[in-house]
């Protein structure tokens, strides 16, 4: 039997991927072979998938892009309104490529991985907050 397919409709599941992944980011920081650069992507893949799941709460279409500010001026088009903080994000959008590859960044320092998963938390909890009841149905 085929193994269940997740619903991409399902805000529920983008959040659970978004837990996932910075559960990854936090969880990976002491072994031994493990980049800051590649759990920072982790981080980075928590807010995106966070803040994904919260326009598919909202039914707003999105692209394929890891552009966190994209993102999250969409949701404010929709109605959402997007705290400072939570703004801040778009700066964890620099992991989602140039980080990943060998020269194409800078090496990513401890507080940096850790100011990452700081912002990648606040966007989860931020996204979770909103969601928890789902919208009514006009």
């Amino acid at each position: 039997m085929p193994p269940e397919r997740r619903d991409p409709t399902d805000p529920a599941e983008w959040l659970r991927r978004a837990r996932s992944n910075l559960a990854r980011a936090k969880a990976d920081r002491n072994l031994a072979d493990v980049l800051y650069e590649d759990l920072c992507f982790d981080a980075q893949q928590a807010a995106e998938k966070a803040i994904k799941g919260l326009l598919v709460w909202r039914k707003v279409a999105f692209p394929k892009t890891h552009a966190i500010t994209d993102l999250l001026t969409l949701a404010h088009r929709a109605g959402v309104e997007v705290p400072e903080d939570i703004r801040e994000a778009g700066g964890l959008t620099e992991y989602a490529v140039e980080a990943r590859y060998p020269g194409l960044s800078e090496e990513v320092t401890r507080d940096e991985y850790a100011q990452a998963v700081a912002l990648a938390e606040r966007v989860v909890r931020w996204v979770a907050s909103l969601t928890s009841p789902p919208p009514s149905v006009k």
